[in-house]
């Protein structure tokens, strides 16, 4: 695994954390914030060829 893919799938996990405790805290404008970055994360990963079904989505 290259670098940019295991900094992508680092940065992914990182966010679907962040977004999960946005979440449980009642977060609504952070949780929004970490979904357009998990959102714009999963598009980059695509356009690249770089799998993340291996990582778990987060439930909406």
């Amino acid at each position: 695994m290259d670098a940019f893919t295991a900094g992508l799938l680092q940065r992914i996990r990182a966010t679907e954390t962040d977004l999960t405790r946005a979440r449980e805290t009642g977060d609504d404008f952070l949780a929004d914030v970490e979904q357009a970055e998990l959102d714009d994360l999963r598009r980059l990963a695509a356009e690249h060829g770089v799998e993340v079904s291996s990582i778990s989505p987060v439930s909406v």
